[in-house]
């Protein structure tokens, strides 16, 4: 099919998905498969879902992500996992969306109860490579992975940790 429609059914049948996955997250792709260059797809994130500290580095890749509806906030490392900046995106802010470059130790978290996003990253997906995930964060299921969300969610946006 030479087009796709990027509908509201898509979206909400993506976030059903999520709401029923123990991650509390969920893609729709528009790419036809893995090997397909870029990867186009919604991304539903519902609160509580934790993505771990990761960056896109062999091979280098760069992302986009447009905030559809919701709030989310992004959150940016060094590469001793030292927390650097928080973005906020939300989609009726003035900031709605964020470029990456490749190489770039990145999380995000919802801000909201759903946060609907279009992102865009370069193929092929890789599963062995497409992310380099931090080991100084938790990982997805380890039992200390919500108390770290819960300390990056107090770091404020634009400005330094809370107490």
């Amino acid at each position: 099919m030479p087009i796709q429609l990027l509908t509201r059914t898509i979206l909400e049948e993506t976030a059903q998905r999520a709401a029923a996955s123990p991650r509390r997250r969920s893609n729709h792709n528009f790419h036809s498969g893995p090997a397909d260059n870029p990867h186009r797809f919604f991304n539903v994130l519902l609160e509580g879902t934790y993505v771990r500290p990761h960056r896109h580095s062999d091979p280098p890749k760069s992302e986009t992500f447009l905030i559809l509806e919701g709030a989310a906030a992004i959150f940016f490392f060094d590469d001793d996992g030292n927390l650097t900046q928080r973005v906020d995106l939300s989609a009726d802010g003035e900031t709605f969306g964020i470029d990456l470059l490749p190489n770039t130790w990145h999380s995000l978290a919802a801000l909201t109860p759903k946060v609907l996003c279009f992102e865009v990253k370069p193929g092929p997906w890789e599963p062995a490579t497409d992310k380099e995930f931090a080991t100084w964060a938790p990982a997805e299921g380890d039992p200390a992975a919500p108390s770290y969300l819960e300390g990056l969610l107090r770091f404020e946006a634009n400005a330094g940790p809370t107490d």
